[in-house]
């Protein structure tokens, strides 16, 4: 949170300057892309760079630039999944501190349940499949992770979670049977959560225009910060915070959730779901 408010501010201050991010970077002795990745919460901050900066944009007011000095040194503290860090890829970390900010959670989900409202069997058996060659403590410390952010967005304030997942899911029996049957109730006693919205997308309704895999939308309390879509891919990922691509996955997920089954029917079509003929019972 601190990076995201702290490039934000620092955003607006250099365009009200009307300073171009290639002048901000070479008063910083660095790049236009680092001006980038520092407006957008990406990289740490260096007091001395901060410093600069504002003297740049003409920040004179003293608070403020007290202000923000507080936050650049807030930012630079080791995120809580530290501990994890070994096992994470470098794409993801700006992610969990993004998801660790934001106040709703909304993610469209095609192949496997997402990894919020996981059970910890289907998440050990998600990430096997994921990296059948992961060595066992690093697939220890994944699953370890998945419980833990699950774990602090149940904490008091927390944000909603709002999650799309296409009927195709149900039907993959990720780690087995039985594992993927309890996965399955699992999800339909979130539904009636409050703090939870699950919706299903029947196969028999396709979305014209709607994506081949997942994407999450990530949405902050703070008016400052805009929503951000992140996409995951296999080996990195991906942010989307352009006004013009936002809106259009915006879209997109209101088209989807337009097209699912209403978030008050989900525990019945789970359970229903399950009862179907030639459903495995997973006993």
């Amino acid at each position: 949170m601190a990076r995201l408010r702290l490039g934000a501010r620092l955003r607006v201050h250099r365009e009200a300057s009307g300073i171009a991010r290639h002048e901000a970077g070479y008063r910083i002795r660095s790049s236009d892309s680092k001006i980038s990745r520092m407006e957008l919460g990406r990289v740490g901050f260096k007091e001395r760079d901060i410093s600069d900066l504002l003297t740049l944009y003409g920040v004179t007011d003293q608070d403020e630039r007290a202000a923000l000095l507080r936050l650049a040194e807030d930012a630079n503290t080791l995120g809580w999944w530290a501990p994890y860090a070994e096992a994470l890829p470098s794409s993801f970390e700006p992610y969990l501190g993004l998801e660790d900010a934001a106040s709703l959670i909304r993610v469209y989900e095609a192949m496997a349940v997402p990894d919020l409202l996981q059970t910890e069997e289907y998440a050990d058996a998600a990430v096997r499949l994921r990296d059948p060659r992961a060595p066992e403590d690093r697939v220890r410390l994944q699953v370890e992770l998945r419980m833990a952010r699950q774990e602090r967005l149940a904490r008091p304030g927390g944000p909603r979670v709002w999650a799309v997942l296409d009927e195709a899911v149900l039907h993959r029996w990720v780690g087995g049977e039985a594992v993927t049957r309890r996965q399955i109730e699992h999800l339909a006693a979130l539904a009636e959560r409050p703090e939870t919205t699950v919706q299903i997308l029947p196969l028999s309704r396709p979305v014209h225009g709607g994506p081949n895999g997942r994407f999450t939308v990530l949405r902050f309390d703070q008016d400052e910060l805009p929503d951000v879509v992140y996409i995951e891919q296999l080996a990195s990922a991906v942010h989307v915070e352009k006004a013009g691509d936002l809106s259009r996955y915006l879209l997109v997920l209101d088209r989807l959730c337009v097209a699912a089954s209403a978030p008050s029917d989900t525990a019945r079509v789970l359970r229903d779901f399950l009862s179907r003929p030639g459903v495995p019972s997973g006993g």
